[in-house]
């Protein structure tokens, strides 16, 4: 077993000023194998292919080689810049290019020779588009759609910084989840997500609902930044006030030395024990293990979702 290295491509010049913080030692139970199966090469063989970018490779994701071996990708619209500079994130930022008119095209194209059931669709932040990139969101739903109808579609959205309309474009185009990731507690904000706000990401997912009562929302926190077990239950709350549906919790990892160091890596029984209490506050399912992300195993999870709510509709 060995642990995957995240890319070590040039940042941009705010998380190079970063000082350096320091670097735990990985746990048994977070290492992974490295990617080197013949499905892995055509996954990414694919993407090359139609020019696109993914999280799995910008943030430098631990689940790339079990992933894309059984040729899941999470495709990452509006190019690989950001405009954000996160303390957690190892995506690069800086000024980004123009939108690729042709990217809806080529990332249904790419769904199509995946052969992917569940396709999850996320971006950088684009602060510097009018509407933060939402009508670019619908265009690639619309473009999967056209192209593999039955392909269900998960949107993993930024806030839009607040820009009015944005977020109703994006429900308008029926994606079948709509998550948006608080990613830490309040008290964190300020250093680890410095251009975001906790209650407007809160609401945002909160008005989904109000859009559109039938649509499954999703959202994530990282754990072993130094956050009490009190202030997560919190935020479990805060999230079912919201009428949030599934909540993922996976353990923070330190992309390089310039980005938040981790506080404390979180057992699997703690994970475990977060999982029971969130089932216990209403969700309708719960990931909550080291290595959970945001898009990691979304296929299978899809399918409970839907059993979990018919289930809960008896």
């Amino acid at each position: 077993m060995v642990t995957l290295i995240d890319n070590t491509k040039p940042r941009h010049p705010e998380k190079a000023n970063r000082p350096d913080t320091p670097v735990l030692r990985k746990p048994d139970w977070i290492r992974v194998k490295a990617p080197v199966s013949a499905e892995y090469a055509e996954t990414r063989r694919i993407v090359r292919e139609h020019g696109l970018h993914t999280v799995c490779e910008e943030a430098g994701c631990p689940n790339i080689g079990e992933c894309w071996t059984q040729r899941h990708a999470t495709m990452m619209i509006m190019g690989a810049i950001c405009t954000r500079a996160c303390a957690f994130c190892n995506v690069a930022t800086g000024l980004p290019k123009p939108l690729d008119t042709a990217e809806p095209g080529n990332v249904a194209a790419a769904v199509e020779k995946l052969g992917l059931a569940h396709v999850v669709v996320t971006s950088v932040d684009r602060d510097d588009l009018p509407d933060g990139g939402a009508q670019h969101f619908a265009e690639v739903i619309q473009g999967i759609r056209a192209r593999c109808p039955s392909t269900t579609i998960e949107v993993l959205t930024p806030d839009f910084l607040r820009k009015p309309g944005a977020l109703e474009v994006v429900v308008a185009a029926r994606p079948d989840v709509f998550n948006h990731n608080l990613e830490t507690v309040p008290s964190h904000y300020l250093k680890i997500r410095p251009g975001a706000r906790y209650f407007h990401s809160l609401r945002l997912l909160q008005r989904v609902k109000e859009l559109d009562a039938t649509m499954f929302t999703k959202s994530g926190i990282m754990v072993g930044l130094g956050e009490t077990r009190d202030e997560v239950l919190q935020v479990m709350d805060d999230m079912r006030s919201a009428e949030i549906d599934f909540l993922t919790i996976g353990q923070y990892l330190q992309p390089t030395r310039k980005h938040a160091e981790v506080k404390a890596f979180i057992t699997p029984d703690e994970f475990k024990a977060y999982e029971r209490t969130a089932l216990s506050k209403g969700f309708l399912i719960v990931s909550s293990t080291p290595l959970t992300r945001s898009s990691y195993h979304a296929d299978t999870d899809f399918a409970r979702l839907k059993a979990a709510r018919l289930a809960s509709q008896r």
